[in-house]
């Protein structure tokens, strides 16, 4: 008898599979929401780091204090200007972004070279560009034969934002050439989504993204 009652409490498979499939999705969006998200990159500005088509998985985690570090390659959103027109997704296109399975535009992928209170500067007389009157050393990832940067700046970098740079030098519209918008070029902190993670498409780009040396050289910012 009680087996009896329990067949006739069970739902039907196919409330089953929808009652799975909204958990699933939930899961997904939660996921997205907080702790990884993929994006693609669209130009050749953080060549030779990342390349155009690379499927690049964002991670919040070290987000949710709201530090962001020099050296990293983060996403951000456009803060207003930076970008043109970008294609506009389908609707099934716009659902799976939803769930963090479809790339978003939209976005920018940039290099972190100072944080909030950095007086970043280029260049040295040896066209280095220098954090805090540190050099940084930069070859272990900008291309072979790039000068760090062929635009001059001298920028104290606010609370709260950062200074951002393409590590393709000679192709990127960074920091550098906003400064005449809102935030002088700077990124509000708040926009950056996340860090870069890993590469994890085509198959022989996978690789994680670390953090260069040179940086752990910087000193913290003085007071102005």
């Amino acid at each position: 008898m009680a087996k009896h009652r329990a067949e006739r409490r069970r739902m039907p498979w196919w409330q089953e599979s929808f009652l799975l499939l909204v958990l699933a999705l939930g899961a997904s969006v939660l996921v997205k929401a907080f702790f990884v998200q993929m994006f693609f990159v669209p130009s050749a500005s953080m060549h030779p780091t990342l390349i155009e088509d690379d499927r690049i998985v964002v991670e919040k985690v070290s987000m949710w204090d709201g530090q962001v570090d020099r050296g990293d390659v983060v996403v951000f959103k456009d803060p207003g200007g930076w970008l043109g027109a970008t294609p506009v997704p389908t609707g099934f296109q716009k659902f799976l972004s939803i769930i963090g399975l479809y790339p978003e535009g939209g976005h920018l992928v940039k290099r972190v070279i100072g944080v909030g209170g950095d007086h970043v500067v280029c260049c040295d007389k040896r066209g280095r560009i220098t954090v805090n009157g540190v050099a940084l050393h930069e070859r272990e990832y900008l291309p072979k034969h790039t000068a760090p940067s062929l635009k001059q700046f001298n920028v104290h970098v606010p609370e709260d934002a950062v200074w951002v740079m393409g590590d393709n030098r000679s192709n990127s519209e960074d920091s550098r050439y906003h400064q005449d918008q809102p935030g002088k070029g700077t990124v509000p902190a708040e926009d950056v989504v996340g860090r870069v993670g890993v590469i994890v498409w085509p198959l022989d780009r996978i690789q994680i993204l670390h953090r260069p040396d040179t940086f752990e050289d910087v000193p913290p910012p003085t007071s102005p």
